[in-house]
């Protein structure tokens, strides 16, 4: 084993490399930085695209927000209650018969009509779809959102709060 032989363990931290230090080594004259031009001559910006403008300046930011409280639901309508089996219909029948997504809070709208009386148990219905139920001789539920569904209070200053 010679002095050239010798290494510092693996993960040590190192000196860096100086560089620039004479032609005679590695790492000398130019210093890495290959051979004129800006880039050998000082530091340019990331992103800086020869005084064209830049691609995040030329790119259009994106506009609006998503707001925190929206509220989805699962949308049925009569037309689809129509042809529903059974007097009870509730958002877990709906599942069951895959008529509405496995997630979610279950709305009833008005497109369609309903002949025959219906329970009709769901988180949110129409104005439209509620008065085609009851004129119909059903009944209209509206069931409570579960747990983790529901809108948290709104934050504000001790004075709006109160």
């Amino acid at each position: 084993m010679k002095v050239h032989d010798l290494r510092p363990a693996p993960g040590a931290n190192t000196r860096s490399t100086r560089v620039g230090r004479g032609i005679g080594g590695r790492g000398g004259k130019t210093a890495g930085r290959g051979s004129k031009g800006q880039r050998a001559r000082s530091r340019v910006p990331v992103g800086f695209e020869g005084g064209q403008m830049p691609l995040q300046r030329r790119v259009p930011k994106l506009k609006g927000f998503t707001n925190p409280f929206r509220v989805a639901y699962v949308v049925v309508n009569l037309d689809t209650l129509e042809s529903f089996e059974g007097d009870e219909v509730t958002p877990e029948t709906l599942r069951a018969r895959g008529l509405v997504h496995k997630h979610g809070l279950v709305k009833v709208l008005g497109r369609g009509e309903l002949h025959r009386p219906l329970t009709v148990r769901a988180h949110a219905f129409s104005a439209s779809a509620q008065a085609a139920i009851t004129s119909a001789g059903g009944t209209v539920e509206v069931l409570p959102p579960p747990f983790g569904h529901d809108r948290p209070p709104a934050r504000g200053n001790a004075l709006t709060n109160r």
